[in-house]
């Protein structure tokens, strides 16, 4: 069987999920769909470090921003 990017003609639903899971089959079969995955990978591993700094930071930040406004007031 022979998956290839040519628009499918019918516009139901149907059709429209078949023909992405052709796109996502050509795109995980081929050279490149190795590297969209490892950009896959390496994206959600740096999102993972922001937001685990980010929830580490704000903490802190909440708390030193307190105590810089009750000195304040």
């Amino acid at each position: 069987m022979k998956y290839n990017n040519e628009p499918v003609k019918n516009t139901n639903s149907l059709s429209n999920g078949v023909r992405l899971m052709r796109r996502v089959f050509v795109a995980l079969s081929s050279e490149d769909g190795q590297d969209i995955a490892e950009y896959a990978v390496m994206v959600a591993v740096i999102l993972i470090i922001v937001v685990g700094t980010l929830r580490l930071i704000g903490s802190n930040s909440n708390t030193v921003f307190s105590q810089v406004a009750s000195s304040i007031g």
